[in-house]
């Protein structure tokens, strides 16, 4: 295991189409579990700078719950504005039912 990536969770601990909030690295970062998929990004509007915690999933993306900005999971591009700013995406893996998430390497983002 590469020591840049730290384990978070077990799989089994985020249901389908349900998110959880944790602390790694010393951020908050949302993990979400859609379309049989996990991903990590960070837990913080770039528009509103608040949690992403009671977002909606709408297709691959992620709804801001204060004032419906989309970011892409896999990407965090923005999709719908009042965003303009992509938001952090983490790398993963998953092993033997755990997710590792690693906040040392450079997060994803498109510009």
């Amino acid at each position: 295991m590469d020591s840049i990536f730290e384990r978070i969770i077990a799989t089994d601990d985020i249901p389908e189409n349900k998110s959880k909030a944790v602390q790694a690295g010393g951020q908050s970062i949302l993990i979400c579990h859609v379309r049989g998929k996990f991903y990590a990004l960070q837990n913080r509007c770039s528009h509103a700078e608040t949690t992403l915690e009671r977002a909606r999933f709408r297709g691959d993306t992620i709804m801001c719950p204060l004032h419906g900005a989309r970011f892409d999971l896999a990407t965090g591009a923005v999709r719908n504005p009042p965003a303009v700013t992509p938001i952090c995406v983490y790398p993963l893996k998953i092993i033997d039912g755990w997710i590792y998430v690693s906040t040392q390497a450079a997060p994803l983002a498109e510009t």
